[in-house]
Order: C-alpha cells, then structure tokens, then sequence
C-alpha cells in the first residue's frame, strides 16, 4: 500500500507574515464559503489566491479582510461580515423575538448600531422578565450559548410571593416535573443552584442558576410549588454580568468579556464530542 507524503511547506516569501494583521487567509476564505479549510490551504499552495494583487502561495499569511481585496482565480472575495456582541439591559414590556405579530417593540429596536448589523437575541427573555439580554450576528457561538448540551449557565435575581423554604429550595434544585406544550408529555428540569439573598414571610428574593432553558422555565417552577414570580432580572449569562447600564441601555462587550464568553461556550468541546449521544433539551429563554 502506497505511503501518503506529507504536503511540503513553501517557506512564506510574501507580504502577509505579520500575524497581527488579522485572521488566517485560509479561514478567511473558508467563511467566504470558497470550500473548505483544507481545500483553502490547498488552493492557496496551489498559487490560486492573491491579495491586493500579490500573489499568496505559501502559508502562513493573515490579512484583514475588511481592508485587503482578495482573490481566487478571477473572484474576488467579498469582505467578510465583522461579527458584533451587544449587552442590552432589556426593560419590561420589551420582546426579544425580532419578529412580533402584535406589533410589540422589540429589543432589537433599542439597538442603534452605527454599522446597522442585522442582529437577533442569544436566547430569550419573555416580554415580562428584564435584564442582560445578548445580541449578535455570530450564529456559531449563539448556538453554543443556548444549547443545553454546552452548559453555560444563566444567572437570574428572582422575587417571589411568599416565604421560600429549606425543603423547596432543594426540590427546585434537584428539578421539577414539568409538563410538555398542550399538557402532554414532561420531564424532570436540570438540576440548578439556588441562594437566598433576602427572605420575609411575604416575600422572598433568590438568586437562581440554570443551564438549560425552557419556555418560562423559572416561572413555572416556582408557581409548581406554590411561589408566584413578581418579578425576575437575569444578571448572568457564564462569565457576563450586567454591569453599567441602565434599562433599554446597550452597549458592546469588551474584549475581556469576549474572551472568557468564547472561553466558556467552547471548554467543554472535548467532553461533549466524548458523548456521543449528546444531550436533549429545549434552546431558549429560561425565564
């Protein structure tokens, strides 16, 4: 049986070496959609690919895809689309649908980003519920964010009607029976964290962790035991926090908080390809 040789690596005698220009070209054109990393790597070998007019056949080579022409063969790539993360403390009375049959305003209205993205919410608060609401263009790291199977956690402050005892607390904490749309079917919730921040006898205010989210999740928990919501604020989504700003104010995420968000959406890869299987559960707001 014949042995595959290694591919031979050229030695980069171009103008593209400086790796804080940007982006790898290859992955650059794999976004693009020209085919594949590897078949990009390839046709980049190939001497298929230029930029700005030089020709770029050896790698490595970065380029900034917002300011270099590149192309291959006689197309040219188009520049790629600049991902954008925005924090939105979204108000009551706000939904985070971008599409609303009765006309409700959106959270994507209180966005007014200079490069007028089109943005949609990382999961959802219902129109009732406030707080740390994520939008963004990247549909990969959403996906990660609001799968189950990544865990990434929400955090929400929770006020209830009522005094919230020792023995419900641990219920809601190893999970609760809840039925299925149309009352049919159900299963147990995940198990959750719970903290007590402040408790009366009329009132109780928690903190609540979840890594899965369900429609209306939390509210219905609660109400399963006897506790009305009065009102719910998430504060958390993994690393982020709802820091500095006010109600239907937004802002982008700092480079930091990028960081360790992409950090916590993809440190579980190894387990989760482990599991083959997978895990199932509702995507979504967990309100």
């Amino acid at each position: 049986m014949a042995v595959m040789s290694p591919r031979p690596t050229k030695k980069a005698a171009h103008s593209y070496a400086d790796n804080t220009r940007g982006p790898r070209l290859q992955k650059v054109l794999a976004e693009a959609g020209v085919a594949s990393r590897r078949a990009c790597e390839e046709l980049i070998e190939d001497g298929h690919v230029a930029v700005n007019g030089e020709l770029v056949s050896a790698l490595p080579a970065w380029v900034d895809p917002e300011q270099d022409r590149i192309t291959v063969g006689d197309r040219v790539i188009g520049r790629s689309r600049r991902n954008i993360y925005v924090m939105l403390f979204k108000p009551r009375g706000t939904v985070s649908t971008n599409r609303d049959p009765e006309g409700r305003r959106r959270a994507i209205d209180l966005v007014n980003h200079p490069d007028k993205p089109r943005l949609f919410p990382v999961g959802r608060l219902d129109a009732e519920s406030s707080g740390l609401l994520l939008l963004t263009n990247d549909g990969e790291l959403s996906n990660r964010l609001t799968h189950p199977r990544y865990g990434v956690h929400k955090g929400y402050e929770v006020s209830v009607g009522g005094r919230l005892e020792q023995e419900d607390i641990a219920r809601l904490e190893q999970g609760i029976f809840l039925t299925g749309r149309n009352r049919t079917g159900g299963k147990r919730t995940s198990q959750s964290k719970l903290s007590i921040i402040k408790r009366d006898r009329d009132r109780t205010l928690l903190f609540m962790e979840l890594r899965e989210g369900r429609n209306r999740q939390i509210r219905r928990m609660l109400a399963n035991l006897g506790y009305p919501v009065k009102k719910l604020r998430r504060v958390r989504m993994g690393p982020l926090a709802l820091k500095g700003l006010s109600p239907g104010e937004w802002r982008e995420l700092s480079r930091g908080e990028l960081t360790a968000l992409r950090r916590a959406a993809y440190r579980v890869r190894d387990r989760v390809s482990r599991d083959k299987s997978g895990s199932r559960g509702s995507q979504g707001g967990s309100d």
